[in-house]
């Protein structure tokens, strides 16, 4: 069955058994006797003598009843004292089980969560049960009573028979206990399902998430070692195939850089030495130039001395 249905039924069994009890408190002829009747007489008159927690009563042929209502609670004999105690407490706890179950229901929105309903739900039935125990118990003070006036030899009273309010409340009794019983089986199961059955679903869970997490770990590693690896050995290629390369264009740059130097000393050294050579060659021509008329001029002085 499954834990909602035994609930439900835990409901209706405390209802039921609560409502029984309740009623045998205001139910007449908890036990009973009769008077006359004797065979071989000409007038016939048959009496009831019974009694309740409340009142004592005669009842003649006619339906005419006499009664008379006991006084104070503390004028009243100790066993009906003992008896409505009893009855009384066991239907204010069965109440208190009541709002207690009810609130801790599945079917139920009220109550808080899951762990605050299942404790309610387990005092619940608990109060049931207790209530149960509590009512079949005061049953059992008064029977007890009247069963033991019965079987006394020197009892020279009347003597009575249980009547059926006790039978009825000890069936009601029965139902609350059987529905508190439901009840404690339901929050076994509903705890039951929380911890046993988890847990033996949440080991291989939690191997899985072990074995997960040790996989992710050792691929991170090995991605990590790979990458690693893979850095360095194409930082080291990187470098061996760098560095000759550094050191070609290392070369190149210097090659060039004195190319440009030689070409710029060049381009700088070309003018000068034309305007330099040009310079030597003016300077040639203007010392020739003068020399020659020197030349002519000893000639001529030469020539005139000579004459």
């Amino acid at each position: 069955m499954k834990v909602r249905g035994m609930q439900i039924w835990g409901l209706l069994l405390t209802l039921l058994g609560w409502i029984f009890v309740a009623c045998t408190m205001a139910m007449e002829s908890w036990k009973v006797t009769s008077v006359g009747g004797q065979g071989g007489s000409s007038i016939i008159t048959v009496g009831w003598y019974w009694s309740s927690l409340w009142r004592a009563c005669y009842t003649d042929s006619a339906a005419t009843s006499n009664c008379y209502d006991f006084p104070v609670l503390w004028a009243v004999e100790d066993y009906l004292q003992i008896v409505r105690a009893l009855l009384m407490s066991g239907m204010g706890v069965g109440v208190l089980g009541f709002i207690l179950s009810f609130a801790g229901m599945e079917c139920t929105y009220i109550g808080g969560k899951d762990h605050e309903k299942n404790r309610s739900m387990f005092t619940g039935s608990f109060c049931h049960v207790l209530s149960g125990l509590l009512s079949a118990c005061g049953y059992a003070v008064y029977a007890h009573y009247v069963s033991a006036e019965f079987f006394n030899p020197r009892f020279d009273g009347l003597q009575f028979d249980l009547g059926t309010p006790l039978f009825l409340g000890w069936a009601g009794c029965a139902f609350q206990i059987t529905g508190g019983i439901f009840f404690l089986v339901s929050v076994y199961k509903i705890r039951s399902q929380t911890y046993s059955r988890p847990l033996t679903s949440i080991v291989p869970a939690v191997e899985g998430k072990a074995s997960r997490s040790s996989h992710t770990n050792l691929s991170i590693i090995s991605e990590l070692s790979s990458k690693s690896g893979v850095s360095s050995i194409s930082e080291l290629s990187s470098q061996s195939h760098i560095s000759p390369v550094n050191t070609r264009v290392s070369r190149t740059r210097r090659t060039s850089r004195r190319k440009s130097r030689s070409s710029v000393k060049s381009a700088v050294y070309r003018p000068v030495r034309s305007s330099m050579s040009s310079r030597l060659s003016r300077s040639d021509l203007n010392r020739r130039k003068l020399s020659a008329p020197s030349r002519t001029a000893t000639h001529f002085f030469i020539r005139n001395s000579y004459l």
